[in-house]
């Protein structure tokens, strides 16, 4: 058997004032045949690392295409898209013949003139290798799950865990049911059923983790094969964008029907009852520092680099050392020049220092203040699950009484380490606050004595009715108080 894979993936805000091009992929995941370090799987490339694991064992031969993947930002330029969607599919025509195809994507790309890339990709492929070959994605579950890419794969998985826990277990799912499929033993068929609305379903959260593990004690028995709660990503402004149940089964269409109705209508019923409380800033840092047990953590999921964020908004940092908030630590406050002039000064160095508030209005005014540069770090990484994310150069500062992690390369908090390799250690914190929507809870969550969600002035708004969706298919919920819940295939 002959298997090929690749990625090309990224999670597009497009609200966004960030565009995203060539240089935001190179930045983070830009890898050719055969350059995939052994070690982990990066942003999206579970199926093709998992793949390679499995070869030998499992009887085929793997041949490996690029792997492409940013941190969420602004819309795609259309050249450089055009230009990595090619090359895959030009490694896809090279390896001809070929008897499955695993496609790791994220599944809320946006490329100017590609409202739906991964749509567009799978079209493409499907028309290359041809309908007998088997066609197995996995996708982030903060997707689009549009009916263009149902139509033109034969396996869909989405992950299941928010934080994402569970990428290379799903990947494993996707190489499983892809092989078994290849061996005659199944035929996968798919339903998706539409609940019309948007929304943010923390699984670490009593609601949604009931769901969930209702959700999955169904897989593997009566010939259900898989099954995805799709959350949708709500900062995105394009037609099909809506939270979704898909049901993988075994040859019974009219079981994975009524399978993907039940479930879909149980998560209609949850609306507005999955997200968490919402503090002030000000009123989260006066509950912080009232809490008698350490750490607390803070987390501003507006000012979340992992939903397109540019991470360098100061309303928090400002109102900590405005507090005087002693033994508190931020973190990821991205601007690169200000780690360039945190190396250039070095280590102990005291300096007028200004930084964050740099991409617009939503970033706040930038913070000016002596700090003292008490760290600093060449090409850091920390980790998401088995996934190495990278930081690029980071440096810590103090102001006052707090602690200041600036990052050059952008994304959200998600591992102890964007701390730990500053020598901070968070669990010694009284305040940790981290920029992130729910990510971080998979190694802060632990560690945290209270977690404390807050609502700064950041870009990511936490109510859907803000954003000037255009594209939007109406009616959808919280949109629109009505709305047609149904199945779509």
């Amino acid at each position: 058997m002959r298997l090929f894979s690749a990625t090309i993936a990224t999670e597009t805000n497009t609200f966004s004032p960030m565009p995203t091009s060539l240089a935001a992929f190179q930045e983070s995941v830009f890898l050719r045949p055969g350059e995939h370090p052994d070690d982990a799987p990066r942003m999206c490339t579970a199926p093709l690392f998992v793949a390679r694991n499995r070869a030998a064992r499992d009887g085929f031969t793997l041949i490996e295409g690029s792997c492409f993947a940013a941190s969420p930002a602004g819309t795609v330029n259309r050249a450089d898209y055009e230009f990595m969607r090619d090359e895959v599919l030009a490694q896809l025509n090279a390896a001809l013949p070929l008897d499955a195809v695993l496609f790791g994507l994220h599944g809320a790309m946006v490329a100017h003139g590609y409202d739906d890339v991964e749509g567009d990709l799978l079209e493409r492929a499907r028309a290359i290798v041809g309908q007998k070959c088997v066609i197995g994605v996995e996708h982030d579950l903060h997707c689009h799950m549009t009916l263009k890419r149902i139509r033109n794969c034969d396996i869909m998985i989405c992950y299941k865990e928010f934080p994402h826990t569970d990428v290379a277990d799903r990947a494993e799912d996707l190489l499983d049911l892809v092989l078994r499929t290849l061996r005659g033993e199944i035929r996968p068929v798919m339903s998706l059923y539409d609940c019309r609305q948007i929304g943010s379903y923390p699984t670490t959260l009593p609601l949604m983790r009931g769901f969930v593990d209702r959700m999955t004690a169904l897989e593997g028995k009566d010939g259900i094969l898989s099954v995805s709660a799709v959350h949708c990503f709500p900062y995105a402004d394009v037609e099909e964008l809506s939270g979704r149940i898909l049901v993988v089964a075994d040859r019974d269409k009219a079981k994975a029907d009524a399978l993907a109705t039940r479930l879909g209508e149980e998560f209609v019923s949850m609306r507005g009852k999955t997200m968490p409380e919402f503090l002030s800033v000000a009123d989260g840092v006066d509950a912080a520092i009232a809490f008698e047990g350490a750490p607390v953590v803070i987390a501003d999921p507006a000012d979340n680099a992992g939903g397109g964020a540019p991470s360098d908004n100061t309303t928090i940092v400002r109102a900590l050392i405005e507090r005087d908030a002693s033994g508190a630590a931020v973190g990821p406050i991205w601007d690169p020049i200000a780690v360039r002039l945190c190396f250039d000064a070095g280590i102990g160095a005291r300096f007028a220092l200004r930084f964050g508030g740099k991409i617009g209005p939503a970033s706040s005014q930038p913070l000016d203040a002596l700090v003292e540069v008490t760290a600093l770090a060449r090409e850091c990484w920390q980790s998401f699950g088995p996934t190495q994310v990278p930081l690029g150069d980071c440096a810590a500062v103090r102001v006052g009484a707090v602690d200041v992690v600036l990052i050059a390369k952008r994304t959200q908090a998600l591992g102890l380490e964007l701390f730990e390799n500053l020598g901070i250690d968070p669990r010694a914190r009284k305040i940790v606050a981290v920029k992130s929507t729910n990510h971080f809870m998979a190694a802060y969550g632990p560690i945290a004595a209270r977690v404390i969600y807050v609502e700064s002035d950041g870009p990511l708004a936490r109510n859907y009715r803000n954003l000037p969706y255009t594209k939007i298919r109406r009616p959808i919920w919280p949109l629109d108080a009505e709305t047609s819940p149904g199945l779509i295939y």
